[in-house]
């Protein structure tokens, strides 16, 4: 699920917060429908959930756990772009 470049964005943003999907498909610069179906699978996979705001649908991540699997991705991405060694 997080091999995706756009997914990995979206779920970035989920960590910091809650966003609809007009303001993650801004934020990526996505197309809404694409945003929408990538915040399907993320739900199917049990990384991302979502509340009901009246109309809107919010999404965030599902929980620190995933706040911190999403963290470590990053870091270790970080890692291997830059040469950082690594953490044994």
């Amino acid at each position: 699920m997080l091999s995706d470049a756009t997914r990995l964005r979206l779920m970035w943003l989920l960590t910091t917060g809650e966003f609809d999907v007009g303001s993650l498909a801004a934020a990526v610069g996505a197309a809404r429908p694409s945003v929408s179906q990538h915040l399907a699978k993320l739900r199917l996979a049990g990384l991302a959930q979502t509340r009901r705001d009246g109309r809107r649908v919010l999404y965030r991540a599902r929980d620190a756990h995933v706040r911190a699997l999403i963290g470590e991705a990053l870091y270790h991405a970080d890692h291997e772009v830059s040469g950082i060694p690594r953490h044994d």
